[in-house]
């Protein structure tokens, strides 16, 4: 299983950003994904990071689909790809109905068959075809000429049965949150791998995404979050994540404790299926990022 880390683009100066990159490779680790949170462009932090930092793979986990035209976010992730030497993953995914329709005043309307209809013209863009695609909630006409960039792999977060269909037929793989290590083996990989098998398409990428932190007091760490993130249980696909897992909220996702606990629970997302593991710190992150690139 990869190892890598997960960071929101706003959460630091760029530069800063770039020096987490860089910490990160030299502690071992595969990858670093960011997060798209209204600040930094993750995109394009993802490509300037990679481009300041060999040796790694970055990516986005995820990009809104909605606000961004197909034609104009292949044109992105082509340029991010050449930026970094072909180190750059594409994460995307709808977001969800608070962000689309309360900021972007877009309506977020079926949800997985836009994905689906989205994926039907960015991929063949990213290949350089050319596309005249009309469907019912996305049109896109035209070819993209970007000499010596390579298809970046593409990655959606899907956590319900229907999306998870989708990234299996259309995508490389998936990006979750929220999700535990049994959910992940009787859930994510089960549904995502099937689709995979039944369109002919190569084993899918799992990354699972997890909030970690070395402490002797994991009681603390969780009411934080609770406090912190605690409405992210009020969106309705985590609210469907977390009611499958029986879960009341986020917090309960957290894995907390001293080093024996970290890395018990982190194997147990290998154990799983997880093809790659993308932490989020709430601790000290040298540390806990140390002690993760150790598992690889």
């Amino acid at each position: 299983m990869r190892i890598g880390l997960f960071t929101i683009a706003g959460t630091a100066p760029l530069d800063d950003l770039v020096t987490q990159v860089r910490q990160a490779r030299d502690a071992g680790l595969d990858s670093v994904f960011f997060g798209h949170a209204g600040s930094w462009d993750a995109l394009m932090t993802a490509a300037v990071a990679g481009r300041e930092v060999p040796g790694i793979e970055v990516g986005t986990a995820i990009v809104p689909t909605y606000p961004r035209h197909p034609l104009a976010l292949a044109s992105q992730a082509l340029t991010a790809q050449a930026m970094t030497g072909g180190r750059f993953a594409l994460g995307i995914g709808p977001s969800h109905p608070q962000v689309i329709e309360g900021s972007h005043g877009i309506a977020y309307d079926r949800p997985a068959r836009h994905v689906r209809e989205y994926l039907s013209a960015l991929r063949p863009l990213l290949r350089g075809e050319e596309v005249d695609y009309h469907g019912e909630t996305s049109t896109a006409v035209g070819k993209l000429d970007a000499p010596g960039a390579t298809p970046p792999p593409v990655l959606v977060s899907a956590l319900g049965p229907a999306m998870l269909r989708i990234a299996g037929e259309l995508a490389d793989g998936t990006v979750t949150t929220w999700v535990g290590a049994d959910a992940i083996a009787d859930h994510i990989v089960p549904s995502i791998t099937k689709a995979a098998e039944a369109a002919d398409r190569p084993a899918p990428r799992v990354l699972a995404g997890v909030i970690a932190a070395l402490t002797n007091d994991p009681d603390a760490v969780r009411r934080d979050l609770a406090d912190q993130l605690g409405a992210a249980a009020d969106f309705p696909a985590y609210r469907a994540i977390l009611d499958r897992q029986g879960l009341s909220g986020v917090h309960e996702t957290v894995i907390a404790g001293d080093e024996r606990t970290i890395t018990r629970e982190l194997r147990r997302f290998a154990d799983a299926g997880a093809t790659d593991l993308l932490i989020s710190p709430r601790s000290d992150p040298a540390e806990l990022l140390t002690l993760a690139a150790s598992l690889r």
